[in-house]
């Protein structure tokens, strides 16, 4: 540990408690049960939240329904549903430090990355705006001269949004914006270990003007909350991101209605590094890839495949980089790694790198929880693992911590076919300075998002979402918001009498 990079506790006034409540029909709702959250770094109590059951859940569906069939939002021009949006934009980059300090401290990532997330989120929320004023359907003219055809798109009703503890605000503001530009209304669940971020981005709707009802919000576990908002017949849409294996559990129970289902799962994402790559960029996009936002990420480029001409000497560049990143208390500007999220967590990830080193793996770096002085016990290790097989555990399964693994390769053929030796196809990267092999790559990799010569740059604009176990359905970009319009075909008849009729009329 002593060659590792640590900032130790600094000395930072923590705010009050976060009271996080329920909001419903425009109202803010508490009372009942409560669940505390306990800051992974700093051990402390952090926010108080309550816990809904299936009253708040049939209250916020019956809201939210209410003000979509009432038209209150779907039926208005989508210039004045922009303008809203807008203001929202507005709000979060006037209000990123109080929502960037809170989430650090219940997710125990770095506050520079929380600031950026939260920032960044209004980007999103201005394209949505955008998006809604510039959508269209089709015409069709061409059917023949007493015909005419108009294809419009529709807001899909009410949608269900759940979203995960890792990018509580990214990821809500993913979904929400472009679930609001469409028309939608909507009832959101965030993670009970991270609600607080999205409670405060419901204060700055209602600051903007949108109109009660239009988003809900309901505090609580997955079993009761987030298990009657898939089923709940009321609901025409749920939109997840998590875990793979609860995104089939929510697809099967969603099936007895046949509602739509959109999904963002796991990944166990590879940057493969060519021979003729700049091994200094590649070097420090892979220690960038595994370690932002404490590797629980699910575009975190957890295997590497290296040709193993290179393979000794850029882990050896990985390791020393990976001796530079400031790990340590979230609270410090410098940090770059911060807490794991839960204590079982943290243990899991120790399971899979001890299972992997009994296996024949070899460890470069780390290995094991990490202590920092004056902070909660919940830290660990930055960890790289060489001598990886691809039957291993820790190749295969989506570890969701701070730990690279390293897979080698002769040919192209044999990495497309170790980028492709997985459950997941969320996303996948190449380096090479050969733009040949740069585009056999693309064409070979079964992801839905690849990267050449970087990592992890996203767009608004650019639709994201995974092939095979990594979901189904796309996020943000024009193809995100599609996602939630319904598609109607009008056919109409210029005149009455053009046609033979069908059946034959009688002879006066």
């Amino acid at each position: 540990m002593k060659d590792l990079t640590i900032n130790t506790a600094t000395a930072f006034d923590l705010p009050p408690v976060f009271a996080a409540r329920h909001l419903i029909d425009g109202a803010w709702i508490d009372g009942g049960d409560t669940f505390e959250r306990v800051s992974p770094s700093h051990d402390v109590v952090v926010s108080r939240a309550c816990l809904g059951g299936a009253a708040e859940v049939n209250a916020a569906v019956a809201a939210a329904r209410r003000a979509f069939d009432a038209g209150i939002w779907s039926r208005i021009p989508a210039k004045d549903r922009a303008a809203v949006l807008l203001k929202v934009a507005d709000l979060i980059e006037a209000n990123v430090e109080r929502i960037a300090v809170q989430e650090t401290l219940e997710s125990g990532k770095p506050i520079a990355q929380a600031r950026g997330e939260v920032g960044g989120a209004a980007d999103l929320w201005r394209y949505a705006a955008a998006l809604a004023r510039t959508s269209h359907g089709d015409s069709h003219n061409s059917l023949g001269e007493d015909m005419l055809g108009v294809v419009v798109k529709e807001p899909i009703g009410v949608v269900s949004i759940i979203t995960p503890w890792n990018f509580p605000f990214w990821i809500l503001s993913q979904k929400l914006p472009f679930a609001l530009a469409a028309g939608c209304t909507v009832v959101v669940k965030p993670s009970e270990m991270t609600p607080s971020s999205t409670v405060m981005l419901g204060e700055l709707l209602i600051e903007a003007g949108l109109p009660a009802g239009v988003c809900n919000i309901v505090l609580g576990l997955g079993d009761p909350v987030g298990s009657l908002m898939t089923t709940h017949e009321a609901v025409d849409m749920v939109t997840f991101t998590g875990s793979t294996a609860v995104g089939k559990r929510i697809t099967q129970a969603a099936a007895g209605t046949l509602k739509k289902v959109a999904l963002e799962l796991g990944g166990k994402n590879p940057q493969v590094i060519m021979p003729d790559a700049d091994l200094e960029n590649a070097a420090d996009a892979v220690t960038f890839g595994i370690y932002f936002n404490v590797g629980q990420c699910c575009n975190s480029s957890s295997r590497i495949i290296v040709h193993e001409d290179i393979a000794q000497d850029f882990v050896a560049r990985v390791v020393e980089l990976s001796r530079k990143v400031r790990f340590g208390d979230p609270l410090d500007d410098s940090t770059q790694v911060g807490a794991i999220v839960t204590a079982e967590h943290n243990a899991k990830i120790d399971g899979y790198v001890k299972d992997a080193v009994a296996a024949g793996a070899r460890l470069e770096l780390g290995g094991a929880p990490l202590r920092v002085e004056g902070l909660g016990p919940q830290f660990y290790q930055p960890t790289v693992i060489s001598g990886v097989t691809p039957d291993m555990a820790i190749a295969r399964e989506e570890v969701f911590g701070p730990v690279l693994t390293v897979l080698t390769f002769r040919t192209l053929e044999e990495a497309i076919a170790l980028t492709n030796d997985s459950d997941y196809g969320l996303s996948a990267g190449i380096w090479s300075n050969d733009i040949h092999t740069c585009l056999a790559f693309v064409r070979g990799a079964q992801a839905g998002t690849v990267w050449t010569n970087t990592w992890m740059d996203g767009f608004p604009e650019l639709a994201f979402g995974g092939m095979k176990q990594s979901g189904q359905g796309r996020e943000i970009g024009r193809y995100g918001y599609e996602e939630f319009l319904e598609v109607k075909s009008l056919v109409m008849r210029v005149g009455r009498d053009s046609r033979t009729p069908w059946v034959a009329r009688s002879e006066d």
